[in-house]
């Protein structure tokens, strides 16, 4: 069939040839138009469920509102985890499904599972909210809104209903969360002593407040032919009309009005669940949220776009910034760098392709192939649903110098074979079509087979579940697609090539190009003075040599630390400064400020963005005494660790707080796998909140000193403080108050109710009733609050109810159903694996586990390992196939076991690279490793097949070894070296953006291949020769 192919090729040379030139133009369209990405979607197929519980202590939260959601989603269909926080007044329940599953379905069932618990849940709890449909990338902007005279008020006013609405109308955009500024409501204050001096009770208020903002339907009046729709407009934004609603009579019969017992006002909401600042300034934040499967650069675009038309119509001293964090900015740069190192590679192999062939002829027919196999990769992609990302032009860039192998082998030989028929008697030579058909046949199998092969080694990848598997399969696709397409090209566009290119030779005066370069003659030569003496000397001792460096690299390979995945350099640091839960709002702002001014002291800083607490209905939900930053930074003379260790320096200056670093996808990811923002999270189950803590704390006790250990923090699920008023039932009863009426009592007075909303210009406002600050911001004047009796008395609180100061937890967290506690920590200046096991070391020694309580590891290394195993196996299994493969071309088995050695001997450079480079194996390299097998025993099949060739001639075993090796050592040489140096930019700039997954892949490639190329110029024909001379013999 491949005889076939190439024959057609040859015989319908301008079909060919137009094909080739509009797979170019459609394959040029289709890449322009294709979504770029800075990662394929690594998102497990995840549903947030959040609902808002004003005012609920978190063991109700956690019992009333979080438990019921859990219960009601943990049966469904392909639910592989539910995590949930409960904290004060809030709940977020995560439901992971199974990888793979379709979000929309799985959305679907959480909704159906919701709809069974609307009436378990209390009255008062807001409905359980689905939140918007992203992913962990989804995040590509932040907008920071500060202004110079402007109020906070009117600042987040104007985010909230003017910015917002046009940022959402964007296309693409799945949700703006608003953060900062004072979220502004119409406020009716009590005052209690006026309440008291005109005899106006709070259920009386309550009566007279509840829906009086909204307009009454008066239905529809005929009148003359004309139909009147018939409205009472009681909705009013004026506080002065407010403030005469009647809520009483006095004795004389004149009326009560809300003014006389209260303030009715337009102010900030209390209290305060978040707060945001600028680089110190005081600010409103928007976090931009993208839809699946939207074009970060496109959407980037568009809203740059629309901030700019917004901006002109802002007040002159509101200034836009939208440089705080900007996705396209990592996007651009990982693209940038990737094909700075596609081009670099490219350069290489033309650099190598001409010093060995001297023609540029030749080195132009070869070249061909590295576009025409990317443009057609770039088609396979589009087809598939693929984006542009860092993975799949990665594995483009680690393919480039292994896509022109194939064309090498078949434009080497046929250049080869036209020199030789140049040099026949003029009767003896063939036509041109005839020799490149020949020349084409002779390498067609050696071809097909090593791309075969190099296609079985990749394949383990695919197998790949979880993150690492939607992260690497991309890689994966890219390069196997291209080898083929390469592969394709050299058997059809490439012998086409030769036969319109490549000089005729029945011309005359072919004496100049009939012989090769001097230098690799001499090369020739030496080589052939190596190999005499390599076949003369002690074989023995060579081959026992080579097997004690091979056993000495195995024994470094398994002594080698572990890590998941390189770090990344995302350009921005995402900083979690966390103090003692209790701590006032002001406190934990004061604390966040002093932060931001150490970090603004670091040269390569650009800008702190900074958010303490949380926005209304925020998965992200932190607590009051939390503030995370967003750093962008520029590197100068300094590293990105450097930059780091400077500040955590820096922040340890804070007294009394936890620090943790990390980069804005790099965290999510984190939180991703194990549901902690570290790469480590050690879960502590049990069903005890202070045990829990206890344990946390003798965890963090044992491993703090650990080499390696950094940013390591117990999870904050400590009591804060928490004022108890706990009716005395004999007394109420006594004084015939009932329960929801102290209930309510406490609810609006303390709490606050909102009791209608306020139509103001098209914006919606809160009308809520409470008492005032100044009646209820010390326990006294709580306790000395009154309450309304049954026979119109009024009683202090403190007589009818016991009010103490207690504590309770902060915040509780859950996965599937059980209590846990997470101690979080990084790993720094060493391999994640090793710090894991010197950790679980120290616990199992120093922290006993009480009866019910149990630990479990999570995190970047629990994928790590698992990858590991699964990838190890399936290379076994994979080095079985290529034996196969390499058996159906040799039919012998000792010819493919000796063309396999190449694997120990690429084994050998792959970990001298490592060690080299840092010392880690992570799952790139070993997905370098398992390429590398397939790329290495090229060589070596080239040197056997022409050992076959030759020895079917009857020649010595001596001569075919030396005369083989030297034919073969041209082509052996321009593959490796094409596809070594072509990696040299990715295995050099494994600090630039994008290039951290496929820089250790690189750096393994290039040293395997190395000293395989070497070693196999040496090793295969030492002992080759003994096993073809044998079976010529049989053959004889």
């Amino acid at each position: 069939m491949l005889n076939k192919i190439i024959s057609f090729s040859l015989h319908n040379r301008p079909v060919i040839l137009f094909f080739s030139v509009l797979l170019i133009i459609v394959g040029m369209w289709t890449a322009s138009k294709m979504e770029v990405d800075v990662f394929p979607d690594l998102n497990a197929p995840t549903v947030v469920v959040m609902t808002e519980a004003q005012g609920m202590a978190s063991e109700e939260v956690e019992r009333l509102v979080t438990f019921p959601i859990e219960t009601a989603v943990n049966g469904a269909t392909d639910v592989r985890r539910v995590r949930s926080s409960s904290t004060t007044g809030f709940s977020v329940v995560w439901v992971e499904f199974e990888w793979g599953t379709d979000i929309y379905r799985d959305r679907q069932i959480v909704s159906e599972k919701l709809a069974t618990i609307g009436d378990a849940l209390p009255s008062g709890v807001g409905q359980p909210t689905l939140g918007p449909q992203s992913s962990i990338l989804g995040e590509v902007m932040f907008i920071g809104l500060t202004a110079d005279s402007t109020s906070l008020g009117d600042l987040r006013t104007l985010a909230d209903w003017t910015i917002r609405p046009q940022l959402l109308s964007t296309g693409g955009v799945a949700q703006v969360t608003v953060m900062g500024g004072d979220l502004m409501e119409y406020q009716i204050r009590l005052h209690p002593e006026r309440m008291r001096h005109y005899g106006v009770t709070l259920t009386q208020v309550m009566d007279a407040t509840r829906n009086m903002n909204r307009n009454a339907s008066g239905g529809v009046l005929y009148e003359r032919g004309n139909e009147y729709i018939v409205r009472g407009m009681l909705s009013t934004s004026s506080t002065q009309q407010m403030g005469q609603a009647v809520v009483g009579t006095t004795p004389k019969g004149q009326p009560i009005v809300l003014s006389d017992i209260a303030d009715v006002q337009m102010g900030p909401k209390s209290p305060k669940m978040g707060l945001a600042s600028v680089s110190g300034k005081p600010a409103v934040l928007l976090t931009v949220t993208k839809q699946p499967s939207t074009s970060t650069l496109e959407l980037t675009e568009k809203l740059d776009a629309v901030v700019a038309q917004m901006q002109a119509s802002l007040p002159k001293d509101i200034k836009v910034n939208t440089q705080l964090y900007r996705q396209q900015n990592f996007i651009d740069s990982s693209i940038s760098n990737i094909k700075k190192s596609l081009v670099e590679g490219g350069i290489f192999v033309v650099l190598v392709l001409f010093i060995f062939l001297m023609n540029a002829r030749t080195t132009i027919i070869s070249l061909v192939t590295i576009p025409l196999s990317l443009l057609i990769t770039m088609l396979v992609l589009h087809a598939m649903g693929l984006t542009i990302n860092t993975m799949s032009i990665g594995g483009m860039a680690i393919a480039i110098g292994s896509l022109v192998d194939d064309a090498i082998v078949d434009v080497e030989n046929v250049f080869k074979r036209l020199r030789k028929n140049a040099l026949l008697p003029k009767e003896q030579r063939q036509s041109k079509i005839d020799v490149i058909f020949h020349a084409s046949h002779e390498v067609r199998m050696p071809i097909l087979n090593s791309t075969l092969i190099i296609v079985v080694s990749f394949v383990p990848l695919f197998f790949l579940s979880g993150l690492e598997g939607r992260m690497l399969a991309p890689l994966g696709i890219s390069f196997i697609v291209s080898l083929f397409a390469s592969t394709l090209v050299a058997l059809t566009l490439t012998p086409v090539l030769c036969a319109y290119l490549l000089t005729d030779p029945q011309q005359d005066g072919q004496h100049a190009r009939t012989e090769e370069p001097r230098w690799v003659r001499a090369m020739k030569m030496r080589y052939e003075q190596l190999l005499i003496k390599v076949l003369d000397g002690p074989k023995r001792a060579i081959l026992i040599g080579t097997g004690a460096v091979v056993a000495l690299t195995l024994v470094l390979f398994f002594s080698l630390g572990r890590s998941f995945l390189p770090p990344f350099n995302e350009g921005s640091f995402t900083i979690n400064v966390s103090t003692l839960p209790g701590v006032s709002f002001e406190e934990s702002d004061r604390i966040g400020e002093q932060a931001e001014k150490l970090l603004l002291q670091v040269p390569e800083v650009k800008d702190v963005a900074r958010k303490t607490g949380r926005a209304e209905l925020d998965e992200h939900a932190l607590g009051v005494n939390t503030s995370e930053m967003e750093v962008p930074f520029a590197l100068k003379d300094r590293s990105k660790d450097e930059v780091m260790a400077d500040i955590r320096a820096k922040l340890r200056t804070l007294p009394g707080v936890n620090v943790e670093i990390g980069q804005p996808i790099s965290h999510r990811i984190d939180a991703m796998l194990s549901g902690t923002k570290a790469g480590i999270a050690i879960k502590v189950f049990g069903p005890d909140l202070t045990t829990l803590h206890s344990l946390g704390m003798q965890i963090q006790q044992a491993t703090h000193d650990i080499e390696g250990v950094t940013d390591l923090n117990v999870e904050q699920q400590v009591e804060r403080p928490q004022l108890i008023i706990r009716p005395r039932r004999t007394l109420l009863a006594s004084y015939g108050i009932t329960l929801p009426q102290f209930a309510e009592c406490v609810n609006v007075a303390l709490g606050g109710e909102v009791v209608s909303q306020v139509q103001d210009g098209g914006k919606t406002f809160d009308l809520t009733v409470r008492m005032a600050d100044e009646d209820i911001n010390s326990i006294d004047h709580i306790r000395d609050m009154l309450i309304d009796t049954g026979d119109g008395r009024q009683v202090a609180f403190s007589d009818m109810a016991d009010i103490e100061s207690s504590a309770g937890p902060n915040t509780i967290s859950r996965e599937n159903a059980q209590r846990k506690l997470v101690v979080s920590a990084n790993a720094q200046g060493r391999d994640m694996r090793s710090v894991v096991n010197d950790m679980r070391q120290a616990i199992e020694t120093k922290v006993k586990m009480p009866d019910g309580y149990r630990v479990e590891y999570g995190g970047q290394f629990e994928s790590e390992a698992a990858a590991s195993r699964l990838l190890l196996g399936l290379s076994v299994v994979s080095i079985i196939v290529i034996l196969l493969l390499l058996y159906l071309q040799f039919r012998s088995w000792k010819q493919s076991v000796v063309v396999l050695l190449n694997l120990p001997l690429a084994l050998i450079g792959g970990v001298m690279a490592l060690v080299v480079t840092g010392g880690v194996i992570s799952i790139p390299a070993i997905i370098g490793f398992i390429s590398l097998f397939g790329m290495a025993t090229r060589g070596g099949m080239l040197l056997v097949d022409r050992y076959n060739e030759l020895s079917s001639h009857g020649l010595s075993h001596r001569e075919v070894v030396v005369r083989g090796s030297l034919d073969r050592l041209l082509p052996i040489l321009m593959t490796a070296l094409s596809s070594g140096l072509a990696l040299i930019p990715l295995a050099l700039g494994s600090h630039l953006p994008g290039n951290e997954i496929q820089s250790p892949m690189a750096q393994v490639m290039l040293g395997g291949l190395l000293t395989s190329t070497l070693l196999n110029l040496v090793i295969v024909p030492l002992m080759a020769p003994m096993k073809v001379q044998k079976e010529n013999n049989v053959t004889v």
